[in-house]
C-alpha cells in the first residue's frame, strides 16, 4: 500500500531534481532553448520543460474531475516560464494530496478524459506515472542540453537524501 506521505516525499525529490535542471537551463541562452534537436518527441528544450509541468497539471486536475488548460511553450524563456508553472502545479498537487487518505490514494476510481474516454486507476498509480514521466523528460532535456553544447550537472535524486 502506498502512503500519502511517501508520495509527498517522492514528489518533493522529483521537483528538487527538476529545479536543478531549471537552474541549469537559466544559464543557456534563450535562442538555444528554442532550437529543434532531432530525435525527440518534443523537439526543443522549451517544449520539453513545459510538457513536464503540463502533464502534472493535467493528471492532478483529471484525478479531481476538473479540466486543465495546457500552457504553451512560447510564453517565454524555458526556465522563467517553467518556474511559475512548476510552482502552480506543485501547489495543486499538494492541495490534492492534502485531501487524500492513504486508503483513497490506493482505491481505484473512474477517470473521465476530455475526449470522453474512461479508465479505472488508483491515484497512486497516476501519481507514479506523473513522477516517472517527469524523470523521463528530464533525461531528455539533459541529453538535449548536451547535444546543444551545454552539458548539465548531476540532476538525479541521490544528492537529496
Amino acid at each position: 500500500m502506498f502512503t500519502v506521505d511517501g508520495i509527498r516525499k517522492l514528489h518533493g525529490w522529483t521537483h528538487a531534481s527538476l529545479s536543478l535542471t531549471l537552474d541549469h537551463l537559466s544559464t543557456i541562452p534563450d535562442s538555444e532553448q528554442g532550437k529543434v534537436v532531432a530525435g525527440f518527441g518534443f523537439g526543443t528544450v522549451r517544449e520539453q520543460v513545459i510538457h513536464i509541468f503540463n502533464c502534472e497539471g493535467f493528471w492532478i486536475h483529471l484525478l479531481q474531475g476538473r479540466s486543465y488548460v495546457l500552457r504553451r511553450s512560447e510564453e517565454g524563456p524555458a526556465a522563467a516560464a517553467a518556474r511559475g508553472l512548476q510552482q502552480e502545479v506543485v501547489q495543486q498537487t499538494h492541495a490534492y494530496l492534502a485531501m487524500l487518505s492513504d486508503e483513497a490514494l490506493n482505491a481505484k476510481m473512474v477517470l473521465h478524459f476530455p475526449d470522453g474516454d474512461e479508465a479505472v486507476r488508483a491515484p497512486a498509480l497516476v501519481l507514479h506515472h506523473v513522477l516517472t514521466h517527469a524523470f523521463h523528460h528530464k533525461g531528455q532535456i539533459v541529453a538535449m542540453c548536451r547535444l546543444l553544447g551545454y552539458p548539465a550537472p548531476d540532476t538525479d535524486l541521490d544528492q537529496f537524501e
